[in-house]
């Protein structure tokens, strides 16, 4: 392998890794406050990227509907983004209130709520497929390709995109998480539900907070993803959002540096697996190494093991 066959491979597993680290970012900020694996989160990305859709369709007049003033792309990719995000986090809040709240006020066991999950994900899909068909959309394009070539190595711009945004959305989360009120009250859910009440802190409304961000990060990936390869289909969170969260169980779930460290690695395992060995492949073996570094590590790469006292 030469060098800049290595380095085009790199850009690829960090481009592929993105979009698992940003959706393993919502499976572990819902289990670092509820202990709750969200299942239904792959399918809250499927969600993002077909809002994202018609909304970018909306404002680029596809529906015969022209806007009274132009919009120049920028402003286009940023409402776009915008909006989704607001929606798509709105969705997120809707599945908690609906689907989770309930369940969890009546104290029934966490194994209700991951079927409850379960149950939510089948629904978007087919929910999906009932009411906009099983055709495929194909994504416009709101940010024109541009090639590089540099020293053999070829990579676009939305690839270069892809992973600044997930780094940014990273130090974003960080920050929230560790530097804010609200970060706080979410660490201290996460350690002590039954006493953070008792110190005036809004339950509600910090697992809202969760939900909307997490939800966010979400429409962030199917946005990004539906640039980068612009085929919509129902289903297409499911196979994404589970490896997701696989990615999020290997960097310690309930970490956020865990989900980005298990997006990256499972990104760069698949894109080297395809390179070295036939596609066939890919997922036995990427699937083994993550197996391996369980085994190794059974809390993830920066989980901490829980004690409970009886």
């Amino acid at each position: 392998m030469t060098l800049s066959i290595f380095i085009q491979n790199v850009m690829n597993a960090l481009q592929w890794g993105s979009f698992y680290a940003l959706i393993a970012l919502g499976y572990s900020m819902v289990y670092g406050v509820l202990l709750l694996i969200n299942f239904a989160h792959g399918d809250i990305f499927m969600v993002g990227a077909y809002i994202g859709f018609f909304i970018s369709t909306f404002l680029l007049g596809a529906y015969g509907f022209q806007l009274p003033w132009k919009l120049s792309g920028g402003l286009v990719i940023f409402l776009t983004f915008l909006l989704t995000m607001a929606l798509t986090a709105g969705v997120g809040v809707a599945i908690e209130r609906v689907a989770y709240r309930p369940l969890r006020r009546k104290g029934v066991s966490r194994l209700y709520l991951v079927i409850t999950a379960l149950m939510v994900g089948l629904l978007l899909e087919n929910g999906n497929l009932a009411l906009l068909g099983a055709s495929r959309r194909n994504f416009p394009e709101l940010i024109p390709k541009v090639l590089y070539s540099v020293g053999g190595v070829n990579f676009s711009n939305t690839k270069i995109i892809v992973i600044i945004v997930t780094l940014l959305v990273f130090v974003f989360l960080q920050t929230v998480v560790l530097k804010t009120k609200w970060g706080m009250a979410m660490r201290a859910i996460s350690y002590d539900r039954m006493a953070v009440p008792l110190m005036g802190v809004p339950v509600d409304t910090i697992i809202v907070m969760t939900f909307v961000l997490g939800s966010s990060m979400a429409a962030v990936a199917g946005i990004l993803f539906a640039v980068s390869y612009p085929v919509l289909e129902p289903y297409m969170g499911a196979l994404v959002g589970w490896k997701a969260f696989i990615a999020a169980v290997v960097g310690g779930i309930g970490e956020i540096r865990g989900a980005i460290a298990g997006g990256f690695i499972l990104g760069f395992t698949e894109i080297f697996v395809a390179t070295v060995f036939p596609s066939t492949f890919r997922d036995l073996i990427a699937f083994g190494v993550l197996l391996l570094i369980l085994t190794l590590r059974p809390n993830g790469i920066f989980g901490i093991a829980r004690r409970t006292k009886v």
